[in-house]
């Protein structure tokens, strides 16, 4: 055999397997052509087959509405996701409240009867429980947030949209003149997903999310996908109403200067007018009059008129103190229910109506932690009622710290949303019974103290109020038997201390740890330490106030302070 009749056996030979090789690839790329890219995988929407799905932004929510058109009702654990977390059903009760800082809605489960803002409010629908859910009608929920529903009767899906928001709308656009031509609206992004819908010229859908090349969309049937930009028109972009959110008088005016705030301290007697004195730079005097005295909410007033008329004829605001009592069993049961709130509220008006009050000061203490949300709904439900009385509302709150019964319990945030100011009672650092010596309120413990609000639960600056101490403590240091340093403290006002130093020629020296004077002395075995509170250490805050843009200051309490206070003080807020 000659060599050219082998080689050409050898080539024969290898031409048949690389046919066959292009054979196979040609046949897969044209089974992949009419059966992946001609013939897509079609997917139904996961929730076909629920009956009333809800949406919101085309994203499908784990709650489904009941009832429909007119008799349309949403489901609280869904309301509290997208519109309102602090919507609140008390289960115990059947008391459904709805709060914003203009209308206290309140309803009962099966029942048309309820009452916004304290008066009547009657409904055609009334709320229901199914299993652990309840479910709150349309009305209610358009009169407090302006929402808007689109249902569609044939798939049952419900689009929820909020009060405020901006919908764009679009329609589709097929890019052809044939009828039956359609554009896919695709589960996922990208044209190798499962489409879920064809859709056909002019149907409407509104516009979620823009992409570089697809966006995600929503047919008014419910189905949500991505479509290619190419074909989308681009229609009306419409806002949806929002109750409109208009300034009392009493608000515009707090707007356009800070506060200058005092506590006055009433126990047992009624101060004394005349020995008040003019206290220059103060525009909110802030009495302790109220009292939270059992679980059923009643209060006990020690108000007085004569008081509140010096007040107004100073050219001084009146924010009366309501306080718990401090006592945290009173406070769990007082709090815990509708009624017992909406009794306390009841009594507050009826006090600022009777003694021409101003402004009301909350001020909560010593509250078991599991009851906090119940301060919050508190302070969430009086807000509108004093809105509409014409008064200021400010929130006392003590500053972070791990204590269970002075700190924890208190949501900064959500009370920052809701009242007109909150006042950080940013002293006792070092408390009367203090295991250590020390400041009250160090100037970089009160920075950070503030700064933590401000950052950790964004209460805007212009509603926080800076508190500082008009009070110091002497401390007093003794060894005992057992040779160890027994600490006790006593609280004494600034003119107290001022006469000690002059009384035992000491002389301040200043305190860089804790930006103060500081004095020390020997009396009878016992080392006796004062951090002082003078002119000092408020200017020292002052200026924090101004830095921080703060709305203003607080001092407790009037009886502690001298003088030179009130000039330092009245500069608070004027710096920014």
């Amino acid at each position: 055999m000659s060599r050219k009749n082998r080689y050409t056996r050898q080539k024969r030979r290898s031409f048949w397997p690389g046919l066959l090789g292009a054979c196979i690839v040609a046949g897969a790329a044209y089974w992949l052509i009419t059966n992946v890219w001609l013939n897509p995988t079609y997917e139904e929407p996961d929730w076909i087959g629920m009956k009333q799905p809800i949406f919101v932004e085309g994203q499908r929510m784990e709650g489904q509405a009941s009832g429909s058109g007119n008799e349309l009702k949403l489901p609280v654990s869904v309301l509290q996701d997208v519109i309102d977390p602090g919507i609140r059903y008390e289960a115990a009760t059947g008391d459904i409240i709805i709060a914003s800082p203009q209308r206290v809605l309140h309803m009962k489960v099966d029942s048309t009867q309820a009452e916004l803002n304290h008066k009547d409010f009657p409904m055609s629908v009334e709320p229901e429980v199914v299993g652990d859910e309840a479910y709150i009608p349309l009305k209610p929920l358009k009169e407090v947030y302006g929402i808007a529903i689109q249902e569609d009767s044939t798939t049952g899906a419900v689009l929820l949209m909020r009060g405020g928001d901006t919908i764009q709308y679009a329609t589709v656009n097929t890019g052809s003149t044939k009828a039956d031509k359609k554009v896919p609206l695709y589960k996922q992004g990208g044209e190798r997903s499962p489409i879920i819908a064809d859709m056909l010229q002019d149907d409407r859908v509104r516009v979620w999310q823009t992409g570089d090349e697809q966006s995600f969309v929503q047919l008014d049937n419910g189905y949500a996908g991505y479509m290619d930009n190419k074909n989308i028109t681009l229609t009306e972009q419409k806002e949806l109403d929002k109750p409109q959110f208009t300034l009392t008088a009493a608000e515009k005016k707090w707007q356009t200067k800070p506060v200058n705030l005092v506590w006055e301290a009433v126990y047992n007697r009624q101060p004394d007018i005349a020995s008040i004195g003019k206290l220059p730079g103060v525009n909110v005097v802030s009495p302790t009059w109220f009292h939270i005295t059992d679980g059923q909410g009643n209060l006990r007033s020690k108000a007085d008129k004569s008081y509140v008329n010096w007040a107004h004829r100073s050219g001084k605001e009146v924010w009366g103190l309501i306080d718990n009592s401090f006592d945290p069993d009173i406070t769990k049961e007082a709090m815990a229910t509708y009624e017992t709130r909406t009794h306390i509220i009841e009594q507050v008006l009826t006090y600022a109506q009777t003694y021409q009050l101003d402004g009301i000061n909350i001020d909560f203490e010593n509250v078991y932690t599991d009851d906090g949300p119940n301060i919050t709904q508190f302070v969430r439900e009086i807000k509108a009622m004093a809105r509409i009385h014409g008064l200021m509302l400010s929130v006392d709150v003590t500053p972070k710290s791990n204590s269970e019964m002075w700190s924890a319990f208190l949501d900064r945030r959500s009370l920052g949303s809701f009242a007109d100011y909150i006042v950080v009672m940013a002293y006792d650092e070092h408390w009367a019974a203090s295991p250590k010596a020390g400041s009250v309120a160090s100037l970089p413990w009160t920075e950070a103290s503030m700064r933590r609000i401000l950052e950790e639960d964004e209460v805007p600056a212009n509603k926080l109020i800076m508190a500082v101490p008009l009070y110091t403590r002497i401390w007093t240091e003794e060894k005992n038997e057992q040779g160890e340093i027994k600490v006790s403290s006593k609280a004494v006002g600034m003119n107290t201390v001022t006469d000690l130093i002059k009384e035992k020629k000491l002389k301040p020296v200043l305190d860089q740890a804790s930006g103060q004077n500081y004095v020390e002395y020997e009396e009878d075995g016992a080392t006796k330490k004062i951090w002082i509170e003078d002119a000092v250490s408020l200017q020292a805050r002052v200026d924090l106030i101004d830095s921080l843009e703060l709305g203003g200051v607080a001092a407790w309490n009037r009886s502690f302070a001298n003088a030179s206070a009130w000039e330092v003080l009245k500069q608070a807020g004027y710096g920014k």
